[in-house]
Formats: structure tokens, C-alpha cells, sequence
């Protein structure tokens, strides 16, 4: 998945490069600083002793170490003093020179933590805004999997536009889970009665056949490219726009009956910001469907109910209440 977010010790996930959120000196210091020096291991100290530290907004490169990745990209955050000392835009270096580091060195996947969050003391909405603000400009240029990583739920733990009307929502439409009923019924029936006929292949294969042929509609690939032509779209906004991977859209545009995982189906359906109904349509063609029984589903249909198909917003609220993200 291109831009994804987890909930997850930085020092534990396997990419190209990870992100430390360092101090000016580069020779470690607290929080995702020093937990980066003490799993990577003396060497890490050692070289960036020859890095000269680094100014604010800035990033530098080295080895990873113990850690499991190949690079670790060390950039300075500012300070929060109010907001009105340059604070967003030196942020947003710090996520743009990181990014052109990775680029330049040939990662196909960079981890980041929410930079300067901490005992920066910059607002963590403000941080979270800045850092998905400015991955997203990189992505609609540049091919890379992405991941923020959030340390633990607390310090996701900030005001959300949609969260009280998203609770809402789900309190109004959600079914506890429950028995289907023709379970019930067909699992009742097999303990008592007698075995079903068995029918010989000749007396229906045929009729099968005919009737395959007759009913089988368009396949989710063949509606996913009439969709986009329809739109106007480019192949490439189609997927970046869905989060989606550009080797998963190749899969997908070369086999005709290819089944994607549901998160990927609605993430072409917001990207190709259809309505409630056509998303429906749209799942239905991969083997699914939307249900109230599941929180996951009531949240898509919520923001497709509000014609909000910004993927990024969307993946940020499920996010929150613990769901899965969409995209590859």
C-alpha cells in the first residue's frame, strides 16, 4: 500500500529506511531519538559523529544498524513556539527532505514517526495535518510505500471532524452480530434428513452452462476500466487517488476476472468517487457486500452517504476506531 498508518514501535518495522526524529547534535537523545540509537547500536552514534549534526527542517542519511531496515534518514522538527515562527513550513521540509533522501538513495518504502509530536510539543492534529498533507503531494509524483507509524493509541488521541457524527452514525445503523437464519435452518435440516439426490452430470451440465453464459454480468476489472474511462481519469490518478499500488492496479487492468480484497474494490470506488448505490454495484462484482453488522462497512457508507472521497480522511477514521485501511 502506498501511504498507510500503524500503530507500532518505529524500531520494529522491516522498510528500506526509518525516520528518526533526531535533535540537532544527531548523537540521540529521548523518546523515538534514543529508541532508535539504542536498537541500531553503537555504530549508529559513531557515524553520525562525522554527520556534523543537522539544522531544523533539514535530513541526513546513514546505515541502519541492528535495526531492520537498510538506511536511517535523521531530520530536525521544530520546535511548537505558537505556530507563528515558521513551525509548518519547517515541518514540512523535515517529511520533504526525508522523502527526497529515501528517493535519492533508491527506497521503495520509508517509515516515519509523527515528527516534533512529542517533547517538541507541536499539536498532534497539526502534526498528524502537516505529515499526510505532505505525503500526499509526494505520492502523486513519486512511486513509494509509505507508513506512519503512531507509538501508541494516546498519541492518536486528538479532535476528529467526523469522529462524535461517525459514533453517531454507527450507534444509529450498527446490528449486533447474529445468527443467519438460513444457516440455522440448513444446518438443522442436515443432521436429520435424508441425503440430498445425487444428479448425474449429463441431466444438468449442460443447462448449467447455458445458463452461466446467459446470466454472467461484467467482472469488477471490466466495471473498474469502464469506470475510469466514464470518469475522464488517467490509469495513474485512478490509483494513486485509491492508495493503491501501481503493480496490484497491472495485476488487476490484466486479468479480467481478478478478485480484489474488499478494501481494495471500495478504494477504487472512492477514488472514483461513485455514489452508495454504484459502490454497491461495485462490490457485488468482486463477491461482496456492504453490511450494518460491520463497523468497517457503516463508516464507508457514512462518508459515501456525505460524497466525501478523500481516501486519506477516511483511512485516518478508520484508523481511530481500529479498523482496516484502504487500499492494496
Amino acid at each position: 500500500m502506498p501511504f498507510k498508518i500503524v500503530r507500532n514501535d518505529i524500531t520494529k518495522i522491516p522498510c528500506d529506511a526509518i525516520v528518526n526524529a533526531a535533535n540537532s547534535s544527531l548523537l540521540g537523545g529521548g523518546g523515538v531519538d534514543g529508541a532508535i540509537h539504542r536498537a541500531a547500536g553503537k555504530e549508529l552514534v559513531l557515524e553520525c559523529m562525522k554527520l556534523h549534526g543537522c539544522k531544523t527542517g533539514q535530513a541526513k542519511i546513514t546505515g541502519g544498524y541492528n535495526l531492520p531496515c537498510k538506511y536511517v534518514i535523521h531530520t530536525v522538527g521544530p520546535v511548537w513556539r505558537g505556530g507563528s515562527h515558521g513551525e509548518k513550513e519547517l515541518l514540512q521540509s523535515c517529511y520533504r527532505n526525508s522523502l527526497a533522501l529515501a528517493k535519492e538513495n533508491h527506497c521503495e518504502s520509508i517509515a516515519f514517526p509523527l515528527i516534533s509530536s512529542g517533547i517538541y510539543g507541536y499539536p498532534k492534529q497539526q502534526a498528524f495535518d502537516v505529515a499526510v498533507e505532505t505525503i500526499k503531494q509526494f505520492l502523486e509524483e513519486n512511486e513509494m510505500d509509505i507508513t506512519l507509524v503512531i507509538f501508541d493509541r494516546k498519541s492518536f488521541e486528538f479532535a476528529k471532524d467526523y469522529s462524535d457524527n461517525i459514533r453517531e452514525y454507527i450507534s444509529q445503523n450498527y446490528v449486533d452480530e447474529h445468527i443467519d437464519r438460513s444457516s440455522r435452518f440448513f444446518g438443522g435440516i442436515a443432521k436429520n434428513a435424508a441425503p440430498m439426490a445425487v444428479f448425474r452430470e449429463s441431466a444438468v451440465s449442460d443447462d448449467i452452462s447455458d445458463f452461466i453464459e446467459n446470466q454472467i454480468d461484467e467482472s469488477f476489472t471490466e466495471m473498474l476500466l469502464r469506470k475510469i474511462d466514464e470518469t475522464g481519469m488517467t490509469d495513474v490518478q485512478c490509483y494513486k487517488k485509491a492508495n493503491i499500488d501501481r503493480k496490484l492496479f497491472s495485476k488487476i487492468r490484466s486479468d479480467r476476472l481478478y478478485k480484489p480484497k474488499k478494501e481494495t474494490a471500495i478504494a477504487f470506488a472512492i477514488s472514483l468517487e461513485l455514489s452508495l448505490d454504484e459502490t454497491k454495484d461495485m462490490l457485488m462484482k468482486a463477491g461482496y457486500a456492504l453490511s450494518h453488522s460491520s463497523k468497517f462497512d457503516i463508516i464507508i457508507e457514512y462518508f459515501l452517504t456525505k460524497k466525501i472521497y478523500d481516501i486519506y480522511t477516511i483511512n485516518e477514521t478508520l484508523f481511530e476506531f481500529d479498523q482496516k485501511l484502504l487500499g492494496a
